[in-house]
């Protein structure tokens, strides 16, 4: 990861300033909206698939279980391996894909059992190993940095302040030894605690200690003043490199097994039949999720991740019927909620108003004494904007949205009763007992509507120059009997196809 961050330093110092790059990373706004908007863009992918296979909560059971991954690694790095505990570790990355896939094979096991049903496999499985995880975060590796609010929402709004330090020039670290002039030395009492003696008693035994040894980097020793030259350093945010990598590597795996990604989601027999191996596709996809949800676990927690798993898919999924459409959909929705969100956890709403002045004024309205400074956690509100483009697209989408729909079935309404009485009248047409089938006045007794109903329905039939209105008598015109026609026939053909 250092390796890569370097590299993209370089590439950027071609194009901008030091300083105005140290300041870009260093601002908590864009670090956060990064960070969050890599973390939409790879759950909104991966979440996109998971949707389409109808397995949209195993993401939730994945983003939950990782926390055992990664507390077993912290055991593991201490305990075998004897390495100092690290969050960054790559064995974190390591148990947690190995933990989200014990989730997934333990619920199919319970599944496969024939006892219950898969979604209570599920709600088995998941609980246990979290639960477990909980009771390790609590109680064995307490004394790291790992608690529950943590867990929960997580901590993208200092996610600027955890960098690796790159030095570009004056990158001389300092080791600092007893035998150096710059060592402070100081006496320290050996035996004092265990005999329970003060260091003046005259059994005390001491031994020379040095307060400042060590190993310093640049930084550090040019702090201490152990050299001249301030270091020239670039600050990288370590969950940028990390969801950066996450983000591409989704990209890739999407890219490179799209077709047999598509067809293992929609037609997994046939999947089989072709040789694409569905089961190694659907663990592949499990291991992806795992990582991306560990990934983003420092950032957002293992709560809200799940949003940016579900939401950003469920919004593009009302938008179109094409999977490239829903993939990029998906991601414009993620990013775009990550972008908005942190406006709105500092008051801003979509730069419409300012939910502090809101604060103030429902005060003033009714007195509710509500705090008027608004100041919301950053990556609930993410997940609040994400979830506020599902609304637009669930209301306002063209095919799948409220709207649409609502003004889909009123057409539908009206083109039957249109239907009806244009029926009615073809049939009655010429008839003896037209005068009073037909009459506009009592038209509607035959339909059980209200006269304002079929005043309405005639005023629209005549718009169309399907009928006319003659000495209070109802008759199609011309273009109306060829309409009337054509239906009878669509009909019939209908009820043939059907017998």
């Amino acid at each position: 990861m250092f390796f890569l961050e370097e590299i993209v330093i370089q590439l950027l110092l071609n194009f901008v300033a030091r300083e105005d790059l140290n300041a870009f990373l260093r601002n908590p706004q864009h670090t956060a909206t990064i960070v969050g908007s890599l973390i939409a863009v790879s759950g909104a992918l991966l979440g996109t698939f998971l949707l389409l296979r109808g397995m949209s909560l195993t993401s939730d059971a994945i983003s939950h279980t990782v926390l055992l991954g990664i507390v077993v690694a912290f055991i593991l790095m201490g305990s075998v391996f004897g390495q100092h505990p690290d969050l960054s570790s790559i064995w974190l990355i390591v148990g947690a894909a190995a933990a989200g896939v014990a989730t997934v094979l333990l619920t199919e096991l319970i599944y496969r059992s024939g006892l219950v049903k898969q979604d209570a496999a599920l709600g088995l499985a998941f609980p246990l190993l979290f639960a477990i995880a909980v009771i390790l975060v609590s109680r064995v590796v307490s004394d790291v940095h790992l608690d529950e609010d943590a867990v929960m929402v997580g901590e993208i709004g200092v996610a600027w302040a955890n960098t690796n330090s790159h030095c570009l020039s004056g990158c001389e670290s300092v080791t600092i030894t007893p035998d150096d002039p710059r060592a402070e030395l100081t006496r320290q009492c050996t035996n004092c605690r265990s005999l329970g003696i003060s260091p003046r008693d005259e059994k005390a035994e001491f031994t020379a200690i040095c307060t400042n040894c060590g190993q310093y980097s640049p930084a550090q020793a040019w702090q201490a003043g152990f050299t001249k030259q301030e270091p020239v350093l670039v600050f990288w945010p370590k969950s940028i490199t990390v969801m950066a990598v996450l983000t591409l590597l989704t990209l890739l795996a999407i890219v490179l097994f799209f077709k047999e990604l598509k067809l293992s989601t929609f037609d997994p027999t046939l999947a089989a039949a072709l040789g694409f191996r569905p089961t190694v596709m659907h663990y592949g996809l499990m291991v992806l999720v795992s990582l991306v949800a560990v990934g983003a676990f420092d950032a957002v927690g293992s709560i809200l991740v799940v949003a940016f798993f579900i939401i950003p898919p469920a919004a593009a999924y009302l938008l179109t019927d094409r999977l490239p459409r829903m993939l990029v959909y998906s991601s414009l929705i993620g990013a775009a909620g990550a972008y908005s969100g942190y406006d709105l956890a500092r008051g801003n709403l979509l730069g419409i108003a300012n939910l502090s002045d809101v604060l103030a004024g429902l005060n003033d309205l009714f007195g509710l004494g509500l705090s008027e400074s608004w100041d919301s956690s950053i990556s609930a509100s993410m997940v609040l904007m994400t979830f506020f483009f599902f609304l637009v697209a669930w209301t306002f989408s063209p095919k799948y949205g409220l709207v649409s729909t609502m003004l889909r079935r009123r057409n539908q309404r009206r083109s039957f009763d249109h239907q009806v009485v244009l029926g009615h009248i073809h049939h009655h047409q010429g008839s003896a007992s037209a005068s009073d089938e037909l009459a506009a006045s009592t038209l509607y007794r035959h339909f059980r509507w209200t006269p304002a109903k079929m005043q309405r329905t005639l005023r629209q039939l005549r718009a169309r120059n399907l009928v006319e209105v003659e000495d209070n008598l109802v008759s199609l015109t011309g273009h109306g009997e060829i309409h009337a026609h054509q239906f009878r026939e669509t009909q019939l053909t209908n009820e043939s196809v059907g017998e």
